[in-house]
């Protein structure tokens, strides 16, 4: 089983400028990434046989306010063979929220993607089928931003929050 630190290191060599942050803080340790390496730090984790990270137990993503003008998705990968947990994050921008689909490596993150995107607008790009999930297909908006504003009325109906 690999340490934190191999695993710091594997990651560096597949970033495509070596950049890669530890966050020890984080709840399993993360390596936090450039959006751009996502798709292919994941892909080779996944296909390493030293990793092997057969499973992606979660995908989240986080609006950290118009102040801000970012927002973070997180990846909580697991090796079942290696019963080993990482955390991937990247900072993507809050105006145009775009990030490579990492679909093509697990499926279960088709829903986690769609849900992401239904609540925060996060686009996927290459996702297979990226629409809402959770929400109306004509809902306006996106519930999980910091500066979403709740509907008073929805087809008619009055919502008390």
């Amino acid at each position: 089983m690999l340490t934190f630190d191999q695993l710091h290191t594997f990651v560096k060599q597949h970033a495509s400028n070596g950049e890669v942050v530890r966050d020890e803080e984080a709840v399993p340790k993360a390596l936090i990434v450039h959006p751009a390496d996502v798709v292919r730090v994941c892909a080779a984790l996944n296909n390493d046989p030293s990793t092997y990270f057969d499973m992606l137990s979660c995908l989240t993503g986080i609006d950290n306010g118009p102040d801000a003008g970012t927002m973070e998705v997180i990846y909580n990968l697991y090796s079942i063979p290696f019963n080993h947990h990482l955390m991937i994050k990247t900072e993507i921008p809050r105006e145009n929220p775009e990030i490579g689909s990492v679909t093509s490596i697990w499926r279960t993150a088709d829903w986690h993607e769609r849900e992401a995107y239904d609540l925060l607008g996060i686009r996927f790009l290459n996702h297979p089928d990226l629409r809402r999930i959770l929400m109306p297909a004509d809902w306006e908006g996106y519930p999980l931003k910091k500066d979403y504003r709740n509907v008073e009325y929805y087809r008619g109906i009055r919502f008390d929050y």
